[in-house]
């Protein structure tokens, strides 16, 4: 018979509750594990975990029984059970040994919490705030993904401006997808990394007998991207013989292969990229200005993280979602700790660099919460003195009250620098304020 203070001192948890015994039969079980199951007390106790919980881990990786095996606990796994109703539920599960007086272990406990609601909200904040691959809340890029698929309708030449690694390529493939062409081919040059005479080749192809060596004709990627969108990135590191070139694909709609003696029609869409300021170029006459004038019909600039820092939050989910896939891991989130050196960094590789750091992290990570010991060395100095500093998990509302207190601190309270400096309306500022009741958090 259970023991009545037991389940006083269990009912008095808010976090559901059960223990086991060596034989998997359930011992104890409190109130909140009833409501979220929709399962008694009566009916669960001595029944077997799995017939109760009916969790997709029961049968194939009982965390309990790893916990019992190996002696070491797990800490909020998420997990799916199917409760009284038959519905299916999301839960984050910690469990731990459970020993007599003597220290000999006589079953298991384990704690859950229902996070359907957070799954829920992840996944409307996911469908809200992406574009293609792009995540963002930020209102600089919601505006960019509001002008998108009017630009993709068109047929007209693009320039992307933005640092290395803020997602220009992303922006290309949204625009190709979006568009007319999106079942055409996309292909990607990085004109960057190619020398003069390879990239000339690269891009136009050529004819047998060219060149020694040239003993058939090579395609280039213009006439592999027919009918489809060709992007060409870092366009501001060509030297000025494939200017001219570029300059007549774009005039008269044809080119010409290296060595051929006719010219080829180009049915394709340019789409440009550099992480210059073109007409600064220009200015000092290293890029030609009618070339210039053609690629900037249309001029999308990406911001830097830096500008975005509000995005900080979701793109670390999305990266931890990301991984926990190619990595076959179960990592949930991030701890307040390293949410807080995740905000306070400068990020000069941008989303890129930001995507790195977490995938460092699932190196090194062999738990289900990053801490911020994962962190690379260069983000943890970071860490202001003063700033929220735990070792429990950060949700993305946690990481945006970091955020917020952070700059209000580096303002001054003045919420309209503030707000500048977020990337935010002043009014978006104002009621996540009152929303988080982090007002008094600021002196």
């Amino acid at each position: 018979m259970e023991n009545k203070e037991q389940n006083v001192i269990l009912d008095s948890i808010s976090e559901a509750v059960f223990t086991v015994d060596l034989d998997w039969r359930i011992t104890s079980f409190n109130r909140a594990a009833e409501e979220i199951t929709g399962i008694s007390r009566q009916e669960a106790v001595g029944k077997h975990c799995r017939d109760i919980l009916r969790a997709d881990v029961c049968e194939t990786n009982c965390t309990l029984a790893e916990t019992i095996q190996t002696g070491r606990p797990i800490t909020n796994k998420a997990v799916h059970i199917i409760d009284a109703d038959g519905k299916r539920r999301t839960i984050a599960i910690s469990t731990a040994l459970l020993k007599d007086p003597k220290g000999k272990v006589i079953g298991g406990v384990e704690t859950f919490r229902d996070t359907s609601a957070i799954e829920q909200l992840r996944k409307e904040i996911e469908g809200r705030y992406s574009f293609e691959d792009i995540v963002s809340q930020s209102h600089i890029m919601q505006s960019l993904f509001a002008v998108l698929p009017n630009i993709a309708e068109s047929n007209t030449t693009i320039l992307i401006e933005g640092q290395s690694g803020t997602g220009k390529e992303l922006f290309a493939r949204a625009i190709h997808n979006l568009g007319f062409r999106r079942d055409k081919p996309f292909i990607a040059v990085n004109c960057g990394a190619l020398p003069d005479t390879l990239l000339e080749s690269e891009l136009f192809g050529y004819k047998a007998g060219a060149f020694t060596d040239a003993r058939k004709d090579k395609p280039g990627r213009f006439a592999l991207a027919e009918g489809g969108t060709i992007f060409l990135d870092e366009i501001g590191d060509i030297s000025a013989s494939v200017q001219v070139k570029l300059l007549r694909v774009l005039q008269e709609k044809t080119y010409e292969p290296i060595g051929a003696v006719s010219t080829v029609k180009a049915d394709v869409r340019i789409i440009t990229a550099t992480n210059k300021k073109l007409d600064r170029l220009v200015e000092e006459g290293k890029f030609r200005d009618d070339l210039y004038y053609r690629v900037n019909v249309m001029k999308l600039e990406l911001p830097s993280l830096r500008q975005r820092k509000e995005d900080v939050p979701l793109l670390v989910e999305h990266f931890i979602s990301k991984f926990n896939q190619l990595h076959n891991k179960n990592i949930c989130c991030v701890t307040n700790e390293a949410a807080t050196a995740l905000l306070a960094y400068d990020y000069p590789g941008n989303v890129r660099e930001l995507e790195n750091i977490i995938e460092h992290c699932f190196v090194l990570c062999q738990d289900e919460i990053i801490e911020a010991k994962h962190l690379p060395s260069s983000v943890c100095p970071a860490l202001k003195n003063g700033d929220a500093v735990s070792s429990e998990p950060a949700t993305i509302k946690q990481m945006e009250i970091v955020l917020i207190t952070q700059a209000l601190r580096r303002n001054k309270g003045n919420k309209t620098a503030t707000a500048r400096e977020l990337g935010i309306d002043k009014s978006t500022l104002f009621r996540k304020i009152k929303a988080f009741d982090i007002t008094d958090k600021t002196s």
